[in-house]
């Protein structure tokens, strides 16, 4: 099989269950109140299982954990400029920048452990997840010095920590990695239980990816979803490969570090901007055109990366 044949029969099961999602939720089946539930369990529950099992059971190098975070700083600072030095080209206010900003650079955890999953199997997972522990935080730093600095929000770094030392994500990937490196594990069967609840985390966490996208888009803002999709699928993965290739990434943490670079814009975003005086609409819209937009993109990027399956 080729792989370009191998990548799409890959991504055809993801996109497929956000668009079974989405067709749910627009026949409001189950009811409308079912979607954000499902979230919340897949979120604080499932998706963690996930996290924890594989970093607890993974090959940990902690050599490679400082080039991949300084690759990581490195891209998000760079799109940062960038996306600051577009800003005067933009007919936007300041709130409806920080929803173009957040669009560029937040990513949907969702898809891309599913990818790293399908492409990749468990060795994809556990770098995915150093990923992850990594760029979260410093994402939701960015984000909300640009809403508090942009859109007038409230922000203290009291309320940034504590939100931060509260995401499950995080602290699911924290837990995991203290299980492996202290030798503990995952004892008293406590992995078949975690692999019970992770193996439910990425079919339900990719529908309600669908459930959540909005079909009503805007004309009026074009040159904003123009400037934030293209910076967000096409120029960060760009300054992500870069990045890699000069501080000396492996291939899989190169691939990785690239496709999560170049995943839709999340969910998270528009909650955010909601608290902080963003312009959630736009969020809105850019998360249902990048979503879109990204069943395009992804499988060229995985192709330019030679990332036909493991090995």
């Amino acid at each position: 099989m080729s792989n370009l044949a191998l990548i799409t029969a890959t991504l055809a099961p993801v996109f497929a269950l956000i668009a079974i999602g989405a067709l749910l939720r627009r026949a409001e089946f189950p009811e409308a109140n079912f979607w954000p539930q499902l979230e919340q369990l897949t979120y604080y529950i499932l998706f963690p299982a996930l996290l924890v099992s594989t970093l607890a059971t993974a090959e940990v190098d902690a050599a490679r954990i400082g080039p991949m975070a300084a690759a990581i700083v490195a891209s998000l600072l760079s799109i940062t400029v960038v996306l600051l030095g577009l800003r005067p080209a933009l007919p936007v206010d300041g709130p409806a920048f920080t929803s173009v900003y957040q669009g560029g650079i937040r990513f949907n955890t969702y898809l891309g452990v599913a990818i790293a999953f399908g492409v990749f199997g468990a060795p994809g997972i556990a770098v995915a997840a150093l990923i992850m522990a990594l760029k979260i935080p410093l994402i939701n730093l960015l984000c909300v010095g640009m809403l508090a600095w942009l859109a007038g929000g409230q922000v203290s770094i009291a309320g940034i920590l504590k939100s931060l030392a509260k995401n499950p994500l995080i602290l699911a990937c924290v837990t995991g990695v203290l299980l492996n490196l202290s030798g503990v594990g995952l004892p008293l069967g406590s992995g078949r239980l975690l692999d019970i609840l992770g193996a439910a985390a990425l079919p339900l966490g990719l529908m309600t990816v669908g459930a959540g996208l909005s079909l009503r888009t805007t004309g009026t803002q074009a040159a904003a979803i123009a400037a934030s999709s293209i910076a967000k699928l096409l120029i960060l993965p760009l300054l992500a490969w870069g990045w890699a290739a000069a501080l000396g990434l492996d291939r899989l943490e190169t691939v990785l570090l690239v496709i999560f670079a170049a995943l839709p814009t999340a969910p998270a975003g528009y909650i955010l901007a909601r608290q902080m005086g963003g312009d959630h609409r736009l969020l809105a819209t850019l998360l249902t055109f990048q979503t879109a937009f990204a069943t395009l993109m992804l499988p060229l990027w995985l192709l330019l990366l030679g990332a036909g399956g493991p090995g």
